[in-house]
């Protein structure tokens, strides 16, 4: 169905579902409509479609239709939920994300928490009786609506936070009291009202209004551009807008979020390939910034949601016919899903996950080989280290990738650009989606924290570049422009090598073999030799 000035298209238990395009709501309002129509568990929600991206970035201004459009949507999830928008009692929080036709991952933005200012919070702590979830999820909204609506640096709010930090003697804010996030929340508005002149807003729809011109702000954005130019994506009128009812993963120790990819993006391996964050928001799993190491726990502390992220694995290749990534949020012990994607992947995965689906009944051969289409079968291949190498090893991490790559150490964006000719390692203690030029310009990326999930790493993967994430030993002096491990030094233009297939980090270069995925490729030229294709 299309938008009308009185109807958005909507999705989510209880709303009428809707049956627009692609091309009209965006891949992520599709494919959630999608979810919610096979029963799977969606949150509700509405869509902004991208015809009035256009017309805010041509105007740049919302519309009276897009404003009754979101009163109106608004309207229709407290008339399901129960809850209010900037209601004192009952407090409806949304979130509000980006999603063209074409998935574009990271590029654009999400803000979260919507809803939250001093007259709702009270309400908010009597209905979930949770007062620390909910200064941790005003101070997470006051610094990100100032960084992406007000377009301000994060460095105040970051300087807080040290202080904060440092007097607690903790790493980490997730880890603060709720006495400690209340005052820090306080110091918050007080660095919004000095960073952007204004008090922060108290109004949940000009709150809204703004995140919405935000996100279709971030269409043109620079990382968004440039993700388009190397991915030959031309043509689309901007990004849809979905906006959410909140679900909450910073609730304590039986909430999180996390990114699941339905196989293995790296090698095509039938295995679910997961990241979680424990009492987090989703923007802690893909940002790159945080510690996943506890995601295998998910599996012994939440086992019943993990059983259920296995059936939803396979009821999206069901549906889809093809591998996807989701991401997700367990809210007390109940599983929610927030997007789901046709998962980028490497050539090698990709030719795997092709046959693999064909053996199973998913997919026809015919469609595998239209799949396979985008890629040149004949250079398909990985490189490993041969055993004759000798290297030195430094350190393991986390593969993101498979693969070798040799390169000189650059440590910051600038490096990475600026070089002269020779393959570059991009090291870095995290990455982010705003470095993608200098991906496309790296061998190879190596980071001291992160999860294979996390956007920059879906991005460097889609790129076939070698990534290692989460190398603990790490560490990294921008002044003295070199990097060490476990007190091992390295120089910036030294050589240092990554293992996508192992995880581990050698210094110096290393010798190589080539393997090629012989059999699948037999497979995929019987499909071919007997016509599977019908022209």
């Amino acid at each position: 169905m299309a938008e009308t000035a009185e109807y958005p298209p909507s999705f989510g238990s209880g709303l009428q579902q809707a049956h627009a395009t692609v091309e009209e709501v965006g891949n992520k309002g599709f494919n959630l409509m999608k979810m919610a129509r096979i029963g799977l568990p969606v949150p509700p929600g509405f869509v902004l479609g991208t015809s009035f991206c256009a017309e805010y970035l041509r105007e740049r201004s919302l519309s009276p239709a897009v404003l009754g459009l979101m009163k109106s949507g608004v309207q229709e999830l407290e008339n399901v939920t129960g809850f209010q928008f900037g209601g004192s009692r009952k407090p409806m929080l949304l979130s509000v994300r980006s999603g063209a036709a074409v998935s574009m991952p990271g590029m654009m933005e999400t803000i979260l928490d919507l809803g939250l200012c001093d007259s709702t919070l009270g309400g908010l702590v009597r209905l979930t009786g949770n007062p620390r979830f909910v200064w941790d999820s005003y101070r997470r909204l006051i610094q990100t609506y100032a960084e992406v609506v007000r377009g301000c640096p994060p460095g105040a709010f970051d300087r807080v936070a040290r202080e904060y930090l440092s007097a607690e003697r903790l790493d980490n804010i997730r880890d603060l009291d709720t006495e400690t996030l209340r005052s820090l929340t306080g110091d918050y508005l007080d660095a919004y009202s000095a960073e952007t002149g204004s008090q922060f807003p108290q109004q949940p729809f000009e709150q809204l209004k703004g995140a919405v011109e935000a996100v279709f702000r971030s269409w043109e954005s620079k990382r968004a551009t440039e993700y388009r130019k190397l991915h030959a994506i031309t043509g689309l009128p901007g990004t849809a807008v979905v906006i959410q009812l909140m679900v909450f993963g910073n609730m304590g120790g039986t909430s999180g979020s996390g990114v699941a990819f339905t196989r293995d993006p790296a090698t095509g391996e039938d295995r679910i390939y997961i990241d979680f964050l424990f009492n987090a928001q989703g923007e802690d799993v893909v940002s790159g910034r945080h510690d996943l190491r506890n995601s295998e726990k998910l599996s012994q502390t939440l086992p019943a949601v993990f059983r259920e992220i296995q059936m939803v694995r396979r009821r999206l290749e069901a549906e889809f016919k093809d591998m996807q990534d989701f991401e997700f949020t367990v809210q007390e012990g109940k599983l929610y899903l927030l997007q789901c994607r046709r998962a980028n992947r490497t050539p090698w995965a990709a030719l795997r996950v092709a046959v693999d689906l064909v053996n199973e009944g998913v997919l026809d051969k015919e469609s595998a080989l239209r799949e396979l289409e985008a890629y040149d079968l004949e250079s398909i291949s990985r490189t490993v280290i041969s055993p004759q190498s000798g290297s030195s090893l430094l350190s393991t991490g986390t593969p993101a990738s498979i693969g070798v790559a040799t390169g000189k150490i650059a440590l910051d964006i600038h490096s990475a650009k600026v070089n002269d000719g020779q393959p570059q390692i991009l090291v870095r203690r995290d990455i982010s989606t705003d470095d993608i030029a200098a991906l496309a310009k790296c061998s190879g990326i190596l980071t001291n924290v992160g999860g294979r999930t996390s956007h920059a790493a879906v991005v460097a993967r889609q790129m076939n570049k070698v990534c290692i994430v989460a190398c603990r030993a790490l560490s990294i002096s921008l002044e003295a422009r070199s990097c060490a491990f476990d007190g091992k030094v390295l120089r910036e233009g030294d050589y240092i090598s990554l293992d996508g297939n192992t995880g581990n980090v050698y210094a110096g270069e290393v010798e190589v073999t080539t393997e090629r995925p012989s059999k699948l490729l037999e497979t995929v030229g019987g499909w071919k030799s007997r016509g599977a294709l019908a022209n």
